[in-house]
């Protein structure tokens, strides 16, 4: 079963992964075969409306299974170790499916003209998915994607928590993979409507997914949570530290 459950975990990483890379071709307009302002298929309301739900679908599913209490329940059906990359393989195919089925809405809200701020939105866009991958390997890449706990089954050990550390970016603000997302979502010389409404709405999903993140991370951590969160910034960092 540890060969079996490794096997699993090495391809849902390797789904993650491809949709992971796609999804910065599509939210750039690079290089990948449909993007966020690809040719339109459908009318302003339908595009709406089918875009908000693709954006529901990949929100609740990532609220509802990340919480502990669902964690309780889920892991009598699929076995613990395979717990985290079964979450990994669902939302990866829910953001492929975001791709897939999104409807442009490509009517300009702005778009940069000048060579200069074309050029910083875009090494911004580069710097805001950086800052995502970069800020996994800050706290544990492989744990993250459920890489460490089907090696730990692999070997035969328990899994065991990650302990609570501050490093690097996590020492200026709280979530610094949700500040990388924000700034790649945000950052392009041309904001099309659909982007608007994609950004607009990802944005208020992080700011929910932080209350319930830091909610339970409160629970599990109690008073040194609590110490970190009176130090540092939840999102922007604001150049000192708090207290």
């Amino acid at each position: 079963m540890g060969l079996i459950a490794a096997v699993y975990g090495l391809a849902c990483y390797a789904v993650f992964l491809a949709s992971f890379l796609y999804s910065i071709g599509f939210v750039g307009n690079l290089i990948v075969p449909k993007t966020i302002d690809s040719v339109p298929s459908a009318t302003l309301p339908e595009a709406v409306a089918v875009d908000v739900v693709l954006l529901g679908l990949f929100a609740v599913q990532h609220s509802v299974m990340a919480r502990p209490g669902f964690k309780d329940v889920w892991t009598r059906i699929v076995p613990r170790p395979v717990e985290r990359s079964t979450y990994v393989l669902i939302s990866s195919l829910l953001l492929a499916l975001l791709c897939w089925r999104w409807q442009a809405i490509p009517a300009v809200v702005w778009e940069a003209t000048a060579p200069a701020l074309k050029a910083f939105l875009q090494a911004m866009f580069a710097l805001g998915w950086l800052i995502v991958l970069l800020s996994t390997f800050m706290i544990n890449h492989f744990d993250l994607f459920g890489l460490r706990q089907v090696y730990l089954r692999l070997r035969g050990l328990d899994y065991t928590p990650l302990s609570f550390t501050q490093r690097a970016l996590y020492k200026f603000v709280r979530h610094p993979i949700m500040l990388g997302f924000v700034i790649a979502f945000w950052a392009t010389p041309r904001m099309s409507v659909g982007h608007l409404l994609f950004a607009v709405a990802t944005t208020g999903y992080i700011l929910v997914g932080i209350f319930l993140e830091e909610r339970d991370l409160m629970r599990f951590h109690g008073a040194e949570y609590q110490a970190y969160r009176d130090k540092v910034p939840m999102l922007f960092p604001t150049g000192t530290r708090r207290g």
